[in-house]
Formats: structure tokens, sequence, C-alpha cells
């Protein structure tokens, strides 16, 4: 597990899977929480990763990632990655190309266990920005930085 700083404001933990190169989850972190430095090559290849989508909002993440979710998840967090950077779809937007209904969009979203990879941050409600990982640990206002990080008008 690492805890990289995140902005300066916000830390973000990557947790490993023991005897296996895949991320088995990245949130974000309470702001009291100390940060520990990475160790492993894939520990340390997340950490770079982070600094350079920090660096540059369209950079690409190439983590590889631990399968998990339920099937509908899946699909939810599949249409999260075709959103480009710098736009957002809402929950009724994501609903209906994957012929469901907003509030179990909303669900998945909260159920991302890749936040930033898996980009929920751009998801956002038909009036508004919406929620953002049940609203814990500061994230409406992590939202809002990832989304205006990414060029979008929040």
């Amino acid at each position: 597990m690492v805890a990289a700083p995140w902005n300066g404001k916000f830390g973000i933990r990557t947790a490993t899977v023991d005897g296996k190169d895949v991320i088995q989850d990245s949130c974000f972190l309470p702001h009291e929480t100390a940060l520990v430095a990475p160790t492993g090559a894939l520990a340390k290849q997340a950490v770079a990763q982070f600094q350079a989508y920090l660096k540059d909002p369209k950079h690409v993440f190439t983590l590889p990632l631990a399968p998990r979710g339920t099937e509908f998840q899946r699909a939810v967090w599949r249409h999260m990655q075709s959103i480009p950077v710098g736009r957002v779809d809402s929950y009724g937007d994501v609903a209906r190309a994957i012929e469901s209904a907003p509030r179990a969009v909303g669900g998945a979203c909260r159920a991302n266990p890749f936040c930033v990879v898996v980009p929920c941050h751009r998801i956002v409600a038909a009036n508004g920005v919406g929620g953002f990982s049940g609203n814990t640990h500061g994230s409406a206002e992590i939202k809002l930085w990832l989304l205006r990080h990414e060029g979008n008008r929040y």
C-alpha cells in the first residue's frame, strides 16, 4: 500500500494485491492520514502515474487493475473510461447509454474502487455536480478540483 501526496492537499491510497502485479483499489484519504512512501515497482509506478496526471490532466493511466464489481458496475465503469478529459456525462446520460436508471448509475459510481484511474468524477447530476465517493473525506471538494483540473466549467 502507498499513500501518495495529492495536489498538496489530499492524499490518495493505492493498494496492491500481494503477489500479483495489479492494483486492488485507489481512494482518497482523510486529510489527517500520514503519507507512506511507495515500496515495490507497481506502487512506484502508481505514484508516478498520479503525479503525471497532476501535471497533465490528459495523462492516460495504464495501471493494471484487479477486476471486481458486478457486471452492471463494470459496464458503468467502462462508460466512465470512455468520457474524454474535459467532458462530463450526467447520471441520466450514462443510464440511457447502458439502458439503466440514474440512481443505479450513481450507486455504481459510489462503488468505483479506482478513483481518478476510472474517472467517476466525470459523471455529474443533470443540474449540478452531484455526489462523489459517498460524500466522504471532503469528496465534494475533491470532485470539483478534479473537474476544474480537467478544464470543466464547475
